[in-house]
């Protein structure tokens, strides 16, 4: 898609510090962090929500997404993490495009969120 950013990242058209590369897969640090370390798992190819993406990448996508937490953790020190993926703009996914967040989360670290 044209005027998706995620896909502009993936292309190199905008630049990101990666964290990890798999196949299908790209660990990027947002831009706009909410913790230290904060990281966005981004399906090389557009798929607007989780349930557009093809089921035989999700394997892929968990050990892409173990694998750069276990770096970012370590990387942080971070305590533990929360995994996020928004679907729909009621959900609060901004970007019409398959992302989920890595959260490396620290005791005391003030990030709150609903659940």
């Amino acid at each position: 898609m044209d005027d998706c950013i995620f896909c502009k990242i993936v292309a190199g058209e905008i630049p990101s510090e990666k964290v990890l590369e798999s196949e299908n897969f790209i660990v990027v640090k947002d831009a706009f962090p909410k913790l230290n370390g904060h990281s966005l798992v981004i399906s090389k190819k557009h798929y607007d929500s989780f349930l557009d993406m093809p089921s035989e990448l999700y394997e892929e996508l968990l050990k892409t997404s173990k694998e750069a937490t276990l770096k970012i953790v370590k990387e942080v020190g971070a305590e533990g993490f929360n995994l996020v993926v928004n679907n729909g703009r009621v959900a609060g996914q901004i970007v019409p495009h398959v992302h989920w967040h890595i959260l490396p989360r620290k005791k005391d670290d003030g990030f709150e969120f609903g659940v």
